[in-house]
């Protein structure tokens, strides 16, 4: 594998150019960070931040699963999630319902 292919080939394999798929990394990872965050504080403190990491967790997995349901390769890399033809425009991924 040449070099370049190495921060190329995962990018190409959802749709995005590098620094697209950098951006959007990115735009996960700050949200991830605070989640991580609170998490920490919220084991030695039960009281403080009691929902923050799991609805953060949520929302970025409901992003991510719309994200890759109108990717053009979603059936190549996340064939669970790629949307599948309805006349709502809805699939359902493990026991919950998006409609795009």
């Amino acid at each position: 594998m040449r070099f370049k292919e190495w921060f190329t080939r995962h990018p190409a394999s959802v749709g995005e150019t590098y620094g697209e798929h950098m951006r959007v990394a990115l735009s996960f990872a700050g949200p991830l960070a605070k989640a991580a965050g609170a998490a920490l504080v919220h084991a030695f403190l039960p009281f403080l931040f009691t929902t923050t990491a799991s609805v953060t967790v949520k929302r970025l997995h409901d992003r991510m699963a719309r994200r890759c349901a109108v990717c053009p390769k979603a059936t190549l890399h996340r064939p669970d999630l790629a949307v599948r033809p309805s006349p709502a425009s809805a699939f359902r991924h493990a026991d919950l319902d998006y409609v795009i």
